[in-house]
């Protein structure tokens, strides 16, 4: 009880305390909330998998004991894993649009729901079609939104499945790969360890991965308050 009382914010949005703290169990958790639950809007998503694959060995040896002695092994146990875990997530988010949309679109902010995000993800969906599964995935709180929009406009669910695959393992893999290859690669290059300089590594992915999202934000007040008041007026 005393240990829960001392995590910070600070640790909750580091990927290294969750590596730590609960290994693949949690990880796996943490991919399948992003989606399959709205309040998982704020989890560490993309810069937790490319922490994963820095940590892929660490990972697998708990869950196999002694682990596989390969990395290639350890990485595909990983990307089978949670991709798992991320497609059921978005299936899951899937349903609910589809059984509460009407509900959620009437719905009053709370801390951790953000009518605006909604609609962000909704305009983010018709400007791209089914693509916008794929590329939601790489995108922190379109991601969380983006398969429930998909059920409140009723999405073919095979071609969301379809989508909803290619986007997850596609996302999965960049992560997994780009974190495990490119920390050997400046170890072997340069004598730089990502391992003891986990929280620029993490600031960056932060950064790349939001901006997109940032600037929606900021930008597209105004296109978000035309479709409140749009949907307001029906």
């Amino acid at each position: 009880m005393i240990q829960l009382l001392t995590i910070t914010l600070k640790d909750l949005l580091n990927p290294e305390f969750y590596i730590n703290n609960g290994g693949l169990w949690v990880l796996l958790f943490i991919v399948f909330a992003e989606t399959g639950l709205m309040v998982g809007f704020f989890l560490p998503g993309d810069s937790l998998l490319f922490v994963a694959g820095i940590y892929s060995g660490k990972l697998v040896d708990r869950l196999l004991p002694g682990g596989t002695g390969s990395d290639l092994a350890d990485l595909f146990i990983l990307l089978i894993l949670i991709s798992f875990c991320g497609i059921l997530g978005n299936i899951v988010g899937y349903w609910f649009g589809k059984k509460s949309g009407p509900f959620l679109f009437h719905r009053k902010d709370t801390f951790f729901f953000k009518k605006r995000y909604l609609y962000d993800a909704k305009a983010f969906y018709d400007k791209h079609g089914g693509q916008a599964i794929v590329f939601a995935r790489f995108l922190p709180i379109i991601r969380t939104f983006a398969p429930i929009v998909a059920g409140i406009v009723s999405m073919d669910r095979k071609k969301f499945v379809y989508y909803n695959v290619i986007g997850c393992v596609a996302w999965v893999f960049t992560m997994l790969m780009g974190g495990h290859y490119l920390n050997k690669f400046f170890i072997n290059k340069f004598g730089f360890d990502m391992q003891k300089h986990l929280e620029v590594i993490v600031i960056g992915i932060v950064l790349i991965t939001t901006l997109p999202v940032l600037y929606k934000l900021f930008f597209g007040k105004r296109a978000t308050s035309n479709m409140e008041e749009n949907s307001s007026g029906k």
